[in-house]
């Protein structure tokens, strides 16, 4: 589903990847791992499309067959809003808004219909659990339950794929165990395919498959 090849990324000399290829099939949930200053964070936001790698001869990049890499700004930006679902760290909802208006925000861009994507959207906060705060601001939710509305939002317009950047890191340890036990949950609901920058080895240890990285290149 993901394919990746001499994929290298340069800030002025120096070089942050050094030729990562990798693939990912339907349904995994591959955790990247490795020191801080490997290249994790660098390498999901080029394989997210929020960043591109630095051009060189036979990089490949793709998802279900689309080379990302041939894609015009404007074709990009509406493939990400169409195929991929982001998680970050800290959950980026917005404040003024509330967990039912925030997660329905990406259909919203992708000019979905206002009563289907509100129907799907009090859908996702009910299966997440959220059915009572559906109403209710950021700030008049637990940390765990922001980062279940950001999960809704990232799976609000069926993504082919969620990239996550260390979700559960600003959390408890009780929060940060239900979240990990939600992604299993989400790939067994809807084969959902996941790949995920964590420093927390018990999620690491639970996903299908670790890749381990170390200077810019994934070494195990």
């Amino acid at each position: 589903m993901i394919e990746a090849k001499e994929i290298h990324k340069f800030y002025g000399e120096l070089e942050v990847l050094k030729g990562v290829k990798l693939t990912i099939k339907k349904g995994e949930v591959v955790a990247i791992v490795g020191p801080s200053g490997a290249g994790k964070t660098t390498l999901l936001q080029i394989l997210g499309t929020l960043d591109q790698p630095t051009k060189v001869k036979n990089a490949e990049l793709k998802i279900n067959d689309t080379n990302l890499l041939e894609l015009k700004d404007k074709s990009l930006s509406k493939f990400r809003n169409q195929h991929i679902g982001f998680i970050f760290q800290f959950h980026q909802l917005l404040p003024e808004f509330t967990a039912l208006e925030n997660v329905c925000i990406p259909a919203f861009i992708g000019n979905k219909s206002k009563k289907e994507t509100e129907t799907k959207a009090i859908e996702l906060l009910t299966f997440l659990g959220l059915s009572d705060r559906i109403h209710h601001k950021p700030n008049e939710l637990s940390g765990g339950e922001q980062q279940r509305v950001a999960v809704a939002r990232a799976l609000i317009n069926n993504p082919d794929v969620i990239f996550a950047d260390e979700p559960s890191g600003n959390l408890d340890s009780t929060s940060a165990k239900n979240l990990h036990e939600l992604f299993f949950t989400l790939r067994e609901k809807f084969n959902q395919t996941f790949v995920i920058v964590t420093h927390n080895q018990e999620l690491a240890n639970m996903a299908d498959r670790k890749l381990e990285m170390k200077d810019g290149k994934i070494i195990n």
